[in-house]
């Protein structure tokens, strides 16, 4: 991958600041235009991310910034990568999902560099033959565009599981291993094994080795080209394979994919750029696009979950120095309980006027970050007197874990968010680089927690769903059906590597399979030992 450009020299200008400051506004419009095109061509959630940092090249506050440093003598260059870099150090202290976003600032900063200089900008290298690409990070526009019949697999050394490498590397079906450091001493030439699946990168394999990957890359392959089926396990039972969804016209895509339902839709997407909630009416609008497009099937919907990572101001503009723990999700929707009101209504009413069409799904809908019994109770109370029929919680907070039984006497259902629980458990903020390596949820802890809520289910009849990113990991995807785990969802590209995993092993063996799991100290050992157990264990 090629090197970051170097800081432009601090000199003073030779040019008059005027003439600085149309130079450095040019290249800023020239890089966001740029990002919006390769995020049309990319679509799907690269679009998103594109459009994010083309907004980040044309914020007001940063062209400010940049002019102010021109007015005082510094060079379009410099000040631009001062300007650039001060708002990406500041991003980077905030930590969370701003802190992440750094990384995005200083690609953004390169490219406005390297129109400045005519040069450019560094990107995917181009060695005419397929390859590994190894990179400190890998930028979102790069990521978006990469060629496929080229780039075999993505390795970079920094970079967590929420970074936007690892998050677009996922949809657009990219074998990657984000986070690795030792990959640094890797050279041109050496031939590796990337394995997504463990989450490992081997050097210098055996024959022994290279042939085993290659058997498992063309039973991948088939698998994905294979018409889609219901999920299931090798003994007949069923585990429905769901997608996660961020809008409704998502739809078309994941059922093509597989996607026997929505396992979660964030409708998040309906309040992020307002200035104020959308109404009753564009809401009601938005979720008969989505009932409509999965009609039949099952759709669960998360309320608005807002708050830490994604603040909204006509929600809650308060300053929290620790937002993950303060007024978030069900919390926050409980202090604005309008809001709450109208969503529900608003789905309420979708879901009445797609089935008289005869277009309806079966709508379920949950409440984000329930942390006690008194709070399903208001939630399920409140749902039920809107019209809603299925009302349920997303378990990602441990007490909701430790009291599922009780939660499950009165929600129709759970489902468990594992990127959240993961986080409350290892006490590891998930969107921070720093402490990625405790946001496993391969963790023995997480896992224990996990099957707390699937026994709960078991014994009160109720479903127990899974919908953050450990249902996209084949392997941990069977350990958490051996869990108690009733349906699986997860981003639609991961469906057809989950659907051929379950397929290899009965519920007796996902059982045993997770039991082993359960028994280890740490994420990497119980990785291991379930690998170990479902290579032992035979489908029925």
């Amino acid at each position: 991958m090629a090197e970051p450009l170097p800081a432009p020299a601090d000199e003073p200008s030779t040019r008059a600041a005027d003439e600085e400051k149309g130079r450095a506004h040019e290249a800023l419009s020239a890089v966001a235009r740029e990002l919006e095109e390769r995020g049309e061509h990319a679509g799907g959630t690269a679009q998103e991310v594109l459009e994010a940092q083309a907004m980040m090249a044309e914020d007001p506050s940063l062209a400010d910034d940049i002019d102010d440093r021109i007015a005082g003598g510094k060079t379009a260059e410099r000040a631009v990568h001062d300007a650039f870099g001060s708002f990406q150090q500041t991003l980077a202290e905030m930590g969370g999902y701003l802190g992440e976003r750094a990384a995005d600032l200083g690609d953004v900063a390169q490219r406005v560099l390297a129109r400045l200089a005519g040069i450019a900008a560094p990107g995917v290298p181009d060695p005419g033959h397929p390859f590994v690409l190894v990179a400190r990070d890998l930028s979102p526009a790069d990521t978006a565009l990469l060629d496929l019949d080229q780039v075999l697999a993505v390795v970079t050394t920094e970079g967590g599981p929420t970074s936007h490498t690892a998050i677009l590397a996922r949809e657009k079906s990219i074998v990657a291993v984000v986070g690795v450091a030792e990959a640094a001493s890797l050279s041109e030439g050496e031939t590796v094994i990337v394995d997504a699946a463990a989450g490992a990168v081997v050097t210098d394999p055996s024959p022994e080795q290279i042939a085993e990957a290659t058997t498992r890359a063309e039973a991948r392959r088939a698998a994905t080209c294979a018409p889609p089926t219901a999920g299931a396990l090798a003994d007949g039972t069923a585990v429905p394979l769901l997608a996660n969804l961020g809008k409704p016209e998502d739809a078309t895509a994941a059922r093509e994919l597989g996607a026997e339902g929505v396992g979660l839709f964030r409708t998040e997407f309906l309040f992020l750029n307002s200035a104020e909630a959308p109404t009753v009416a564009d809401q009601q609008a938005a979720y008969e696009t989505l009932l409509s497009g999965f009609a039949g099937c099952k759709v669960v919907v998360r309320v608005l979950d807002a708050g830490a990572d994604k603040p909204l101001a006509f929600l809650n503009d308060d300053t929290e120095e620790n937002p993950a723990l303060g007024l978030r999700g069900i919390r926050v929707l409980r202090a604005r309980e309008q809001i709450l009101r109208d969503q529900l209504t608003a789905l309420a009413q979708a879901d009445a006027a797609t089935t008289e069409r005869g277009e309806g799904a079966e709508l379920w809908v949950m409440a984000p970050m329930v942390a006690t019994v008194e709070e399903t109770e208001y939630f399920t109370s409140l749902a039920r007197e809107l019209g809603i029929k299925t009302p349920g919680v997303m378990v990602e907070v441990p007490s909701c874990a430790l009291l599922a039984d009780r939660v499950l006497q009165v929600a129709d259902f759970a489902s468990i968010g594992t990127n959240d629980l993961t986080q409350y458990t290892l006490a590891a903020d998930r969107l921070l680089g720093s402490v990625a390596s405790f946001q496993d949820p391969w963790h023995p802890a997480v896992l224990r927690l996990v099957k707390e809520v699937g026994a709960a289910g078991r014994d009160a009849g109720k479903p127990v769903g899974i919908c953050g990113e450990a249902a996209a990991d084949p392997l941990l995807a069977v350990v958490l059906v051996g869990l108690g785990a009733t349906s699986l969802s997860m981003s639609p590209s991961a469906l057809a590597d989950v659907r051929m995993s379950l397929s290899g092993h009965s519920l007796d063996d996902a059982r045993a399979i997770a039991e082993a799991a359960l028994a280890a100290n740490d994420a990497a050992s119980a990785r291991a030992a379930a690998q170990a157990a479902a290579s032992r264990t035979t489908a029925a």
